[in-house]
């Protein structure tokens, strides 16, 4: 099944907040996904900073992104002064309408760069849907639904980083995505993946259940 993805603008720059680097890491395969894509792809300041902060967690995304960094798959950039004006927009004020230095770095550069901000987090996604409504936002799922990735990889190759995301990364999955990601990876591995919505892995243990009957079934038969 193949998902309709935002990133269809190969000149477009993708600016990625954390949450999209740690679910590339987790995937197993961040600089072969990166390097299949036609579009520039960069990752402000904060959002390193942001990822350095996860080592007192025990967490090697800081050393990860570095890597990337070093090969060329990933660019890093920083706020100028037009763009800080839209950070810090998008850092003071009530809870409800403010975000984390990177979240909020990834959108400001975007929306000055013309670039495509790469955000997993709802709240951020609705908040810059209301104050940037034509900047495009994507998440995690659609560069790795992008059909040149999936050339670079094979879907065996895929379904294997798209699970390893899910489970090590905690991926979060919209719920336009979600049929893609369960066709993708099957019901088994679906079953156990915590980050995925409820309904869905209660539907695909059931699922699951039935295909290991009969399985099971056809054996002792």
């Amino acid at each position: 099944m193949e998902l309709p993805t935002s990133l269809i603008d190969g000149q477009m720059t993708i600016v990625a907040d954390a949450s999209a680097i740690i679910n590339l890491n987790a995937s197993g395969c961040a600089h072969d996904i990166i390097r299949a894509l036609p579009n520039k792809f960069v990752v402000a300041g904060d959002v390193a900073d942001e990822l350095e902060e996860g080592r007192r967690h025990g967490r090697q995304d800081a050393d990860m992104l570095a890597a990337l960094v070093k090969d060329g798959a990933v660019e890093m950039v920083e706020l100028d002064d037009d763009s800080g004006g839209h950070f810090e927009r998008l850092v003071v004020g009530p809870a409800a309408m403010t975000l984390d230095d990177g979240e909020a770095a990834t959108i400001a550069y975007a929306v000055t760069h013309q670039g495509l901000a790469v955000i997993d987090e709802t709240k951020a996604t609705r908040l810059c849907a209301r104050l940037y409504p034509a900047l495009p936002v994507s998440c995690t799922v659609d560069i790795l639904a992008h059909s040149a990735v999936l050339q670079a990889l094979g879907r065996d190759r895929l379904a294997d980083a798209v699970y390893k995301a899910l489970r090590d990364g905690r991926m979060r999955v919209f719920e336009q995505h979600t049929r893609w990601v369960l066709d993708l990876i099957g019901p088994e591995r679906a079953a156990g993946c915590s980050s995925l919505p409820r309904t869905a892995r209660k539907a695909q243990h059931v699922v699951a259940s039935v295909a290991n009957g009969a399985d099971k079934a056809n054996e002792e038969g």
